[in-house]
């Protein structure tokens, strides 16, 4: 098609953000959709446009250019989960078509962008920063395609030179960008797929005061936040109960760091109890305000909007934070919040990451031992470190400073199949594996200590007899986890083998592996590797045996610090622990007896109490009713899959009787 053609045609134009699926539920594409709204509000003729459906979920190439076609334009937001699959069906069009106008944003796209662009000689344009009003100018430049004096975007121009003018200011006036959802830049893609089921990107600011090295965040909207208007707000919460949709996703840096933050948790809670929906809001904690975090978190919580309060201290090292920038967030206000949650019955769940610049595998373990010591019993994550183009972080004197070691590896989610990825092509991440002062074969050691630690305190097959032990004797959580990760083949062959499979996985991460265990077996589905190593022991019978050789490392340590004394505690402890687990096949109440009050020292702990141990015979039944599972596939994704992130791997227990040493 000839230029002389496009100038006497209307414009077509396509835009996609392709997401992952999640069981078959889809974001809405909310950025391609601020795009739309923006520029059809504030292009001179908006009349010479006309937009297609958005692209949104990943589909094989053909298909896609099959959804493009007869685009003149089209727009792409890049983001690690989408970057190779995005620029496959750039270059499908741009061969199509050699017309097309290819106009990148988003995340991945660098701020130096000239390797990019030269690597990529089918992109056209690169935009940097808020890409609204970017975006706009570029289209209402056609046909002429002359870029000049059009901030934050670069090109390659007619002669082959990279030309760049970078993003100057930011929108202050965050409502002249109009919302997609209000503006009906959806409604033809919803009523094209009715059946689909929709989740929704909200965003009530933009901007965030941190500059954290691993973020591209705080570098990328710089320090002040701007804000969109509360009516605005109130309109899309109240879309979004219109067209049910279950799950609100926000998109804000750091909620709860605005006075109004809890006028909005208020008035989705409204919402909810109103019309039934949204019935859960994600929501990422502000660092500092504890007051205003935690109110927010509340009312969510008592709403039932959110499933438990994420608590992402990401190291709790000091030169860790000094490397990372962080030092400006306090660690005061988690233990704060995670105080206070407890006290209200709230989960929490705590983020740490491996391999950041300053962490070593002293600080790496003694922080996840220092989290369950003051509380901390639901889940810990441990993070992979991937570097993001655009973070302090992927500067190369940064890397070189800090002894950066990375490797590519291919994206695959926690409890996702091979068969995700319907395009066919996989998406790729940057991951460190070591660091100068987390050297590779520390790396590997703190890989296998987070595995370990998830697989013993979180996915609770060890947590009655670890808090026990820990409030008895002091034992910090950290020697209790290595006690494990460094047992003796010959004397503790089960457990030993766990260690040797976890060493070996953070091996095979390190030359370019899967994050996750992949088990054709097991559902199909990458599995973190803890939680594959509870459904082996399970399904091959090895309980008993693990339980064993767990008995005989901790007595044996127990006997090492002198206090042989809790040995017998221990042993009641372990009875619990094995009685509690949920395990196919089991029906009907179980009754037990013990000698010491090792429940209500499990539950004390989970309470944030200290509960001192007493030789106190119990008889207690354990509760399984409404909780059986007849085979091990069905077990495997109700217990283990869905159970993850509260790890709720142990049966509910009630005391039938309780009698006191001296008393009948």
């Amino acid at each position: 098609m000839n230029g002389i053609r496009r100038e006497t045609m209307r414009h077509v134009i396509g835009l996609a953000q392709i997401n992952n699926s999640f069981s078959g539920a889809h974001y809405l594409p909310y950025a391609a959709g601020l795009m739309q709204a923006y520029a059809q509000a504030h292009l001179p003729d908006p009349g010479r446009f006309t937009f297609l459906d958005p692209l949104y979920r990943r589909l094989p190439v053909d298909a896609a250019l099959e959804k493009l076609a007869g685009a003149h334009v089209v727009g792409m937001s890049l983001y690690v989960w989408n970057q190779r699959l995005s620029l496959a069906i750039c270059e499908a069009l741009k061969a199509r078509d050699p017309d097309v106008l290819v106009i990148l944003g988003g995340p991945q796209v660098p701020d130096r962008a000239e390797d990019f662009l030269r690597a990529h000689p089918f992109v056209d344009v690169a935009v940097h920063g808020e890409g609204e009003p970017v975006f706009a100018r570029l289209l209402e430049r056609l046909p002429s395609r002359d870029w000049s004096g059009i901030d934050g975007m670069s090109h390659l121009d007619s002669a082959g030179r990279f030309v760049t003018r970078p993003a100057t200011g930011r929108l202050s006036d965050l409502d002249v960008v109009p919302s997609p959802y209000l503006t009906g830049v959806f409604d033809s893609l919803m009523a094209r797929e009715r059946d689909g089921e929709w989740l929704a990107l909200w965003e009530t600011n933009r901007g965030c005061p941190f500059q954290c090295t691993f973020c591209d965040w705080g570098s990328a909207t710089q320090a002040k936040i701007n804000r969109f208007g509360m009516t605005r707000l109130e309109r899309e919460m109240a879309w979004f109960a219109e067209h049910r949709i279950e799950f609100v996703f926000c998109c804000d840096a750091n909620f709860g760091i605005l006075k109004r933050d809890v006028d909005l948790a208020r008035m989705a809670a409204e919402v909810k109890a109103r019309a039934g929906y949204p019935r859960a809001l994600s929501v990422q904690n502000t660092k500092n305000a504890t007051d205003r975090a935690y109110e927010t978190q509340k009312i969510l919580s008592d709403a039932g909007l959110n499933k438990g309060v994420t608590l992402s201290m990401q190291s709790l090292d000091a030169a860790t934070l000094d490397s990372i920038k962080r030092r400006n967030i306090s660690l005061d206000t988690y233990d704060e919040l995670q105080r206070r949650f407890l006290d209200d019955g709230v989960v929490t769940y705590s983020d740490l990451i491996l391999g950041l610049p300053g962490e070593t595998y002293d600080s790496f373990a003694d922080g996840a031992s220092a989290l369950i010591a003051n509380g901390q019993h639901n889940r810990i994550q441990f993070n992979n470190l991937s570097v993001l183009p655009n973070a302090e972080m992927g500067d190369p004197d940064y890397r070189r400073a800090h002894g950066i070691q990375t490797v590519q590896t291919e994206i695959v989610n926690m409890h996702g199949s091979l068969g995700d990825a319907d395009s066919g092509i996989t998406e790729r991440q940057e991951l460190v594996i070591a660091t100068r002062t987390m050297p590779p074969a520390d790396w590997r050691r703190a890989r296998a200590f987070g595995w370990m630690c998830a697989l013993l305190h979180f996915d609770k097959l060890m947590q009655i007899p670890f808090t026990v032990v820990h409030a008895a004797t002091g034992i910090p959580y950290r020697d209790l986890v290595e006690l494990f990760l460094d047992a003796d083949g010959d004397r503790f062959p089960v457990v030993a083998g766990i260690a040797e499979f976890f060493f070996r996985r953070a091996a095979e991460i390190q030359d370019g592996g899967f994050e996750h265990h992949h088990s054709p077996r097991w559902l199909d589905v990458f599995w973190p590797d803890d939680e594959f190593v509870y459904i082996t022991l399970s399904t091959e019978g090895r309980l008993d045996a693990f339980y064993q050789e767990a008995q005989g490392l901790l007595t044996g340590l127990l006997d090492e610090h002198g206090m042989s004394a809790t040995t017998a505690a221990l042993g009641d402890a372990l009875t619990l622990n094995r009685a509690l687990l949920k395990q196919p096949g089991m029906t009907g109440p179980r009754e037990i007896e013990l000698d010491h009050n090792v429940l209500d020292v499990w539950r004390g702990a989970l309470a944030g109490q200290s509960i001192e141990i007493a030789a106190r015979p119990e008889s207690l039944r354990v509760d399984r009713a409404g909780q059986a599972w007849d085979d091990w596939p069905t077990w495997c994704r109700e217990v283990v899959w869905f159970g993850n992130k509260k790890g709720a791997y142990l049966y509910g227990s009630e005391a039938l009787t309780k009698y006191y040493a001296g008393h009948s």
